[in-house]
């Protein structure tokens, strides 16, 4: 079989650091491929005013795969005010690369498993009558990636066409007498048949991997039409899937009980800004970022990625003592999506095997503080942490 192409995207900070290791994991396990590195992220918005640029968008149209890093992204004024002296007052704007990778190539889903490993230290721990009781986390996240509040269609100081538009609506007299210039303005778009669509990937999700429930966590008592319309469809799929039952939560509710009893939860449907929130809440109960991964999947192109961001300042420590085991789980999920589950599966089985051992730990899973002194204290170099899963492969 002739080798892969893998776009590798390490952009911002520390994913500098940690996909170059994922690589090196992804070699020992015998995958073969080829990876040609691509243009992402804050230092290509300084200097070209564009932070995904179109030679990145050409590689990955034409490889399908890619694997990234980290970005950095800052508010408007600090990412006007750092862009390239030449460029300013020329009409760039920032806009998050990653989610542009999104939009551009309708990579819709956005998939976060959140499952805890036997022996880490992080995992939650709930105290009920008898004692402390650890329960085994096992979550997927499916997250409407393209669509809601991400989706970019937002002002501030809308043209009058919007605003006389939006005063259509009957709750808007309510800001007739705010002057345009003090008004910023988010839309929430909700499509039917991207809803449809996480829905039934949801559910099929369910099915192959047998969890017993899907959950649709939006808000549609008071949201009713964006989170009314994929609670409807929700239903709507879960008719074709009886073996598998729909529950549904608020997600305020949710971010409650995630921490009462989530191990009763299985796979979750949520919007755009939904699913990122309720993610990271379950994230924080299987050890934090430094395990959080995640696909982004679209028809044609899929893209690999932790969830983390870029932490700038851990960047340029020598040596690196940052956690690479998110990026090395998103590796999988892209082994996984190409049917190397033999893989995978052995890369999975490594890390639960280094988690469970505890004789190397990187510092966020010894609970340090992170900083240049925490190897005096015994913490793993990120590169020490990717030697321990290659020895137990």
């Amino acid at each position: 079989m002739a080798k892969r192409t893998i776009v590798s995207m390490p952009g911002d900070g520390i994913g500098k650091v940690v996909l170059p290791e994922a690589i090196r994991l992804l070699d020992k396990v015998g995958f073969e491929a080829e990876y040609v590195e691509a243009d992402i992220g804050w230092e290509f918005w300084i200097k070209e005013g564009n932070a995904l640029p179109q030679r990145t968008i050409d590689l990955l149209t034409e490889h399908k795969l890619g694997l990234f890093g980290a970005i950095t992204s800052k508010p408007k004024d600090q990412a006007a005010a750092e862009i390239s002296p030449a460029l300013k007052d020329k009409g760039y704007v920032y806009y998050s690369p990653i989610v542009g990778l999104r939009q551009h190539f309708n990579l819709e889903f956005c998939i976060r498993p959140c499952r805890s490993f036997q022996g880490n230290p992080l995992n939650f721990i709930r105290r009920e009558r008898e004692g402390f009781v650890e329960p085994q986390v096992d979550v997927v996240i499916f997250r409407q990636n393209t669509e809601g509040l991400y989706s970019g269609v937002e002002w501030t100081n809308p043209p009058p066409d919007v605003r006389k538009a939006l005063e259509t609506h009957v709750k808007m007299a309510k800001f007739k007498d705010t002057p345009s210039e003090d008004l910023a303005v988010s839309t929430r778009i909700f499509t039917r048949t991207a809803c449809r669509n996480i829905c039934l990937a949801a559910f099929e999700y369910a099915k192959k991997f047998g969890y017993k429930s899907v959950t649709v966590c939006e808000k549609p008592n008071v949201i009713r039409e964006t989170s009314g319309m994929m609670r409807a469809e929700a239903k709507a799929i879960a008719k074709d899937f009886p073996g598998i039952d729909l529950w549904e939560t608020n997600i305020d509710a949710q971010m409650m009980w995630l921490t009462k009893n989530p191990e009763d939860y299985g796979v979750i449907i949520a919007g755009n800004m939904f699913g990122d929130i309720v993610s990271d809440g379950f994230a924080g109960l299987v050890g934090g970022l430094g395990f959080a991964c995640s696909a982004n999947v679209g028809r044609e192109v899929a893209v690999f990625e932790p969830t983390h961001g870029s932490a700038p300042k851990y960047e340029n420590l020598d040596p690196s003592i940052v956690n690479p085991i998110a990026m090395f789980l998103s590796a999988c999920m892209m082994l996984d999506h190409i049917g190397e589950d033999a893989k995978a599966t052995r890369i999975r089985d490594a890390i639960a095997a280094v988690i469970k051992e505890g004789k190397v730990r990187a510092y966020d899973i010894m609970k340090l503080k992170g900083g240049p002194d925490v190897i005096s204290q015994g913490a793993a170099t990120t590169a020490q942490m990717t030697d321990a899963v290659i020895g137990n492969l």
